[in-house]
């Protein structure tokens, strides 16, 4: 088996040189490359590796990019250190992926899923794809800082006004109308639903503590047990609504405010 090891971490080269070594006698390390440019250039001068193993974070950018810019005809295992929560991509598009630092046993998993996956390409199966460009998109997408709502520009006095984001103490339906209350206990009317304004607010930030509420965290000034097993805060400024936390997110949102 012929790898290629594309990684800018001289440690690390080694330490994966020596566990792959450890692993499969048989396997061949034919090239070491540390960027984006230079992986593109080694693929481009020299046959096509059995197997790439390709750290993420390289020092020109995320190795993702090499597929932009050159044909990947090896099968692929990535390294990384990033959460497993970020990585499920992975095991729908059976390639597989190594977290840092990669341990002997999971090497040698990865190893043995290649030997499965060729073997069953010379059998002639179609249901195993080692193609990484879907995957490598998904992945991108995921990986990349969501963007969240900055500011709400909504109507005021029959003019409109730009409201930044962290001037909003809450979110909270009444009737058929959804509003936000600024700190200094401005109202305005907002043009969203709940559920799309879930998806536009950093969760560091806002919490949805119930269907009619969505909170910034700096607008608790109190809580208490309510019955049901629910808790009801008082908010800053104060709102004419009973803010309750529904049974459902109660522990979600004790968690959320202690980070």
């Amino acid at each position: 088996m012929k790898i290629l090891i594309v990684e800018d971490e001289e440690l690390a080269v080694k330490k994966l040189q020596k566990t792959l070594a450890g692993v499969d006698a048989q396997a061949e390390v034919v090239g070491v490359t540390d960027s984006i440019k230079s992986t593109v250039d080694w693929l481009e001068d020299n046959p096509s590796p059995d197997l790439i193993l390709m750290d993420i974070e390289l020092s020109d950018g995320q190795s993702f990019e090499i597929f932009s810019r050159t044909a990947v005809k090896s099968a692929v295992v990535f390294t990384t250190s990033y959460d497993e929560y970020a990585l499920k991509a992975f095991k729908v598009n059976s390639i597989d992926y190594l977290l840092k630092p990669i341990q002997k046993e999971d090497l040698e998993t990865a190893l043995n899923k290649y030997r499965q996956m060729k073997d069953l390409y010379a059998a002639g199966s179609t249901h195993t794809d080692l193609n990484v460009e879907s995957l490598v998109k998904e992945l991108r997408q995921k990986l990349q800082p969501k963007e969240f709502r900055k500011r709400f520009l909504v109507k005021h006095a029959q003019k409109l006004v730009s409201i930044e984001v962290e001037e909003i103490a809450y979110f909270f339906s009444d009737g058929r109308l959804n509003f936000f209350k600024t700190y200094d206990n401005r109202k305005f009317v907002v043009d969203y639903t709940m559920d799309e304004l879930e998806d536009m607010l950093d969760p560091d930030r806002y919490f949805r503590i119930s269907r009619a509420f969505y909170i910034a965290v700096d607008s608790v000034d109190q809580i208490h047990d309510y019955f049901g097993n629910r808790l009801l805060l008082h908010l800053k400024p104060a709102v004419d609504k009973e803010a309750i936390v529904s049974r459902e997110k109660v522990s979600d949102f004790k968690k959320w405010m202690g980070k």
